[in-house]
């Protein structure tokens, strides 16, 4: 069976609440209820309700950039799963490149997030993606099988069915400098593989495998083509309708 793709837009630490609600009301009314695709927007944790009253009655679905790995406790400045859920989220974006080469998060500590995330019941969209100097070394496909075993160490089958990978090349990210198709697809072709080999092929076959990197209405198609491509993390072309509906159209052509 075919992998329904998804469109997730990362809103990162942009928008105004008024800001944040058109945006919201924008997409919502550009993605048609019959649309063969799954759309997401992440907006900044203070937009989430308003967000979430915006997408009400539309497929579009809500979620959130980061969560933390407890339910509750004096953990000040963290946002829990429970509370995100109750928020009205449906996904949120762990392990992004932001968060493990800004702030220092580790491999461990995103694993620890996707249990905690996938447990409480959340969709979890885990990041993962070589910098550049890991690339013109040749290491690229060791960092791949790094994370990939790292951040997904123990997680439960029906665990990995509210799991979607997201690769991002990080010299790619908001430098407008893309992956070419073709190495977009062998890094996704790459991550699959070594999904089926851990964790076998039900898992390798099913889990969806997005692309984000500097994703634009005119490189969208080219990417959603890939047949290891399911979807697109969409950063700053998010941030306005009139790019983010074109890269959804494109992944609705491409099936």
């Amino acid at each position: 069976m075919p992998r329904t793709k998804l469109v997730a837009g990362n809103w990162k630490m942009y928008t105004t609440r008024t800001a944040a609600e058109s945006l919201a009301r924008a997409v919502a009314a550009g993605v048609p209820a019959s649309a063969a695709v799954e759309v997401a927007v992440c907006p900044p944790f203070p937009w989430l309700t308003t967000v979430a009253n915006a997408l009400q009655g539309s497929p579009v679905s809500l979620g959130a950039q980061d969560c933390a790995n407890e339910k509750e406790g004096a953990f000040t400045g963290e946002v829990s799963p429970p509370m995100l859920l109750d928020a009205g989220c449906k996904y949120v974006i762990l392990g992004h490149s932001e968060r493990r080469h800004i702030l220092g998060e580790s491999d461990a500590q995103t694993n620890d997030k996707v249990h905690a995330a996938l447990a409480d019941g959340l969709h979890v969209i885990l990041c993962m993606g070589e910098t550049l100097a890991e690339r013109q070394r040749g290491l690229k496909e060791r960092v791949f099988q790094r994370q990939v075993f790292a951040a997904t160490s123990g997680l439960s089958d029906e665990q990995f069915h509210r799991l979607v990978i997201a690769y991002e090349p990080i010299w790619a990210i908001g430098t407008g400098h893309t992956a070419t198709p073709e190495q977009a697809q062998e890094a996704h072709a790459f991550i699959r593989e070594k999904l089926t080999t851990l964790f076998g092929a039900s898992i390798g076959q099913n889990v969806k495998i997005l692309y984000g990197g500097s994703v634009k209405p005119d490189n969208a198609a080219g990417l959603m083509s890939q047949p290891d491509i399911d979807g697109a993390l969409v950063g700053g072309a998010s941030l306005k309708a009139e790019t983010f509906l074109p890269i959804v159209q494109a992944a609705v052509a491409a099936g």
